[in-house]
Order: C-alpha cells, then sequence, then structure tokens
C-alpha cells in the first residue's frame, strides 16, 4: 500500500479553554512523514463534518493553530472536528508552476496526503464524508484552491483567504473544470497578493503571477454556471478602527454557490469586521 498510518505520535499537554485536548499525528506518505494537528473531538458523538485549516507560506500547522480560536467553544455543540495539517517543510506543493519550494519542486503528493487524511478520521472519528471543508489563507489558500480545481469530488466547499488562482502561464495543475461551492475573502490594498493581479514576492521569494481577485472570483462563478453581475451589499464597519470595509458579491441558487468578500483597503490579514473562519462556516453550513 502506498501508505499507513501510525499511532498518536504526541499528545500535547496544552488543553483548550474548554478543556478540549490536542493530538497530533502522522501518516507516511510515499518517502515522506507528514503531520497534521487537531482538536479531540467528543468521542461519543458521530457525524462530525471535518474542516481542513492551512496555515500560508513558512508556517506550520502547529504554530498556525495556536492562532485560530475560532472554533473552540463550538466544535462539539456544531458537530467540527478542526484539522491543522503541516505542508512540507513549511511549504505546499500548490499550482503555482514559479512557486521555488521544495515541495513543488519534488512534487510533493498532496492528493494522497489529503485522501489519507479524510480516511483517518472516518476510520476514527466517524466523520461525514460528504461534510468535507477547506479554509486556506494565503499559500494555504493557493493550496485550497488546488483542492478545487483537481479534486473537487471530496470537498463539499472551499475558503481561499488572500488568494488568487495563479495566471495560466503560471498554472501547473490540471484543471476538472468542476463546479465547487467557493468562499474568498481578498483585500484591495494586499502588497503580496495583488487584488489586481500580477507577480507575488515573498521575502526574496519570486512566486510568480497570480490572476486578479475579479478574474479568479469570474472563474469559479463562471464553472457554477453563472453569468452577469452578482448580488452585491456592503456589510457593517463593526471595527471602524482598522480602516475596512467589507462588500460581499454573492452568486447563489445554481448548482453551486460562489462568494467574494471584497475588503476595502485589507492588506495581507484579516479584517477586523468578521471572523473569517466563523463566516466560512456559515458559508459551509449552508451548502448542507
Amino acid at each position: 500500500m502506498k501508505y499507513f498510518i501510525l499511532t498518536v505520535v504526541a499528545v500535547w499537554s496544552s488543553i483548550f479553554c474548554h478543556g478540549q485536548q490536542i493530538l497530533s499525528d502522522s501518516i507516511k506518505i510515499g518517502d515522506h512523514f507528514r503531520s497534521f494537528h487537531f482538536q479531540k473531538p467528543d468521542v461519543g458523538s458521530k457525524d462530525f463534518s471535518l474542516i481542513f485549516i492551512l496555515h500560508g507560506s513558512g508556517n506550520s500547522g502547529r504554530q498556525f493553530m495556536k492562532g485560530i480560536n475560532d472554533f473552540k467553544t463550538i466544535a462539539d455543540q456544531e458537530k467540527i472536528i478542526t484539522v491543522f495539517p503541516d505542508a512540507f517543510k513549511k511549504y505546499w506543493n500548490e499550482c503555482r508552476k514559479s512557486s521555488p519550494a521544495e515541495a513543488n519542486q519534488m512534487d510533493i503528493d498532496e492528493h494522497e496526503f489529503f485522501r489519507a487524511m479524510i480516511r483517518y478520521f472516518a476510520s476514527n472519528y466517524g466523520i461525514n464524508e460528504a461534510q468535507v471543508f477547506i479554509i486556506g489563507t494565503s499559500g494555504g489558500g493557493h493550496m485550497a484552491f488546488k483542492m478545487g480545481l483537481t479534486m473537487p469530488e471530496k470537498f463539499r466547499a472551499i475558503a481561499a483567504i488572500i488568494a488568487n488562482l495563479p495566471s495560466p502561464d503560471n498554472l501547473d495543475c490540471t484543471e476538472t473544470k468542476s463546479a465547487v461551492n467557493m468562499l474568498m475573502v481578498n483585500g484591495t490594498e494586499d502588497s503580496i497578493n495583488p487584488y489586481e493581479g500580477g507577480r507575488v514576492i515573498l521575502g526574496t521569494r519570486d512566486f510568480g503571477s497570480v490572476r486578479s481577485t475579479q478574474e479568479t472570483f469570474t472563474y469559479w462563478a463562471g464553472l457554477a454556471g453563472y453569468s452577469g453581475a452578482p448580488k452585491k451589499e456592503l456589510l457593517p464597519d463593526l471595527d471602524p478602527a482598522d480602516g475596512k470595509t467589507i462588500e460581499r458579491m454573492t452568486y447563489a441558487g445554481g448548482k453551486k454557490s460562489v462568494v467574494l468578500y471584497k475588503v476595502i483597503g485589507g492588506k495581507h490579514d484579516y479584517p477586523g469586521d468578521i471572523s473569517v473562519h466563523l463566516e466560512a462556516w456559515k458559508f459551509f453550513k449552508t451548502t448542507f
């Protein structure tokens, strides 16, 4: 077999604020052990939704998990398992041809990693395999897009935050061109993931060009069969001090929903007016 599952390799001593325990485990994919971290669910329940939360380039699942508190108090009530996988040497093998990351150069098998994690949680925790989701930020957003492009049948919905699709000349994934429920959150003043498209430079590393946010939004909307203008609404400015406002654009009513949160004044960060992760969960629940 191509993979096998190890026993739990480390149980952290840290505890979430309401007593939830954090577990870590690893799966061997090809020649490499791939690790992931998750909040221990109430194992008396079944039929969990599974949400992968993907860190950005240069980060790790364990580090990223420390800063994401949104699901801690609702996980058992909402029957959610949140999983924070580790990218290969802190970078994902996503769809940007120009990515200098070792994961990209080695063509690390991300597809089998995600398939294996889904099998792991189905076997050990009784997840509902029809309710598997991804939320990715920055490089993790690119990884989320890859799953939408190449294996959308495994995910009920996807959220990509501060990321755009690679430009056609920088795309090295084979597209299924299948519709998928998609949520995007992008800032108009983002200097790393340019809202209007262009090159993505991270420090001294050049990841090549991306499409504009509008082009990316239109791509997913087109796959879902939408044309014309989306519904637009300006959200309440709940955090005036952050200098950002949010316009939500929605295509809904067809076979899939496609939504863009345009963060006016937003940079390569999260807006203060909303919790992007809880907004993603609200969106995910509309697809049940």
